[in-house]
């Protein structure tokens, strides 16, 4: 199944420069293994060592935070969006 994963500015060096990126992946721990197949490096900078997302990334699926729904077991269905969208903090 395919899910189209929208890539942040700051991590598109581990992309070469693409935006979007096309990956098969049942649910975001999978995505998260694909990502880094491809795109070695990246799952560093989006995982902690335990291999769960970094707090300062927030994950989408279809503009719902996976924080809300099963987490890094949110399942994934064919034609999916999936953005990472760094948090922004103000003062």
């Amino acid at each position: 199944m395919s899910v189209k994963v929208l890539v942040p500015t700051a991590l598109q060096k581990f992309t070469n420069d693409r935006a979007t990126l096309e990956c098969n992946a049942n649910n975001i721990g999978e995505l998260l293994d694909s990502l880094e197949q491809s795109c070695p490096g990246i799952k560093g900078r989006l995982c902690d060592e335990k291999g769960e997302p970094r707090r300062f990334l927030n994950f989408y699926v279809n503009s719902e935070d996976i924080r809300f729904l099963d987490g890094t077991q949110t399942s994934l269905q064919d034609g999916d969006e999936v953005s990472i969208v760094p948090a922004v903090a103000g003062g």
